[in-house]
């Protein structure tokens, strides 16, 4: 296991070596130190899923739904989650790079120490997703994605696109969410209470305050 390190936030994740892993291509709800590399598993049915100290590389589970279960210290890179519907599932000690969860939908999903770094979320549903350990969004496309009552206290969110996105009945307190554009997030300032902001920011945060109490701006 090693760490990364954002602001104040650290988490901790899987180092895997691969000589440790075996080669798998057949679809399982039950993987142990397997390496998976650029199989296709479109639209497969996952229940009560244990991956544990797994590697997935350019893997195709674009549709899949997934019905509870733990994925624990594993790697997942390149790997396609586009239309996938994940509810009930744990999420521990994990990295997910450069990964495709465009139009996802996850439903009850917990996170604790997940790194997700240059993963697109656009278009995706993130509905009651909680935080229980240190999560990080950094580089992510979350572009017109809604969030409805998720709890990521302490999370880090660095350097996304937040165009579009809508926060709703959300609970952010202890997140940094510096260096990050503000402009054309759709979110009540409840949302954000309790927030880090950078001084640049406070202009997209006086937007939303705007929109919010329907104040109107005239020039005199």
């Amino acid at each position: 296991m090693h760490t990364r390190t954002f602001g104040d936030l650290s988490i901790l994740l899987p180092d895997l070596d691969p000589r440790d892993l075996d080669a798998v291509t057949e679809q399982s709800d039950d993987l142990q130190e397997a390496d998976v590399d650029g199989v296709r598993w479109t639209r497969a049915r996952l229940d009560e899923v244990r991956w544990q100290s797994s590697r997935l590389i350019g893997v195709d589970l674009g549709e899949s739904v997934w019905d509870g279960g733990r994925v624990f210290g594993c790697e997942l890179d390149r790997v396609d989650l586009s239309g996938a519907e994940l509810s009930g599932l744990t999420v521990e000690r994990c990295r997910l790079s450069g990964c495709k969860l465009t139009g996802a939908r996850l439903s009850g999903v917990t996170l604790k120490d997940v790194l997700f770094e240059g993963c697109r979320f656009d278009y995706a549903s993130l509905r009651l997703v909680v935080a229980t350990g240190a999560v990080a969004f950094v580089d992510c496309v979350l572009t017109n994605a809604t969030l409805t009552s998720c709890r990521l206290p302490n999370a880090a969110v660095r350097s996304c696109k937040l165009m579009g996105a809508e926060l709703d009945g959300c609970h952010l307190r202890g997140a940094d969410l510096r260096g990050n554009d503000l402009s054309g997030l759709k979110a009540g300032l409840s949302n954000l209470a309790g927030v880090t902001l950078a001084p640049d920011q406070l202009p997209g945060l006086a937007d939303l305050a705007v929109t919010e109490l329907g104040v109107t701006v005239e020039r005199q």
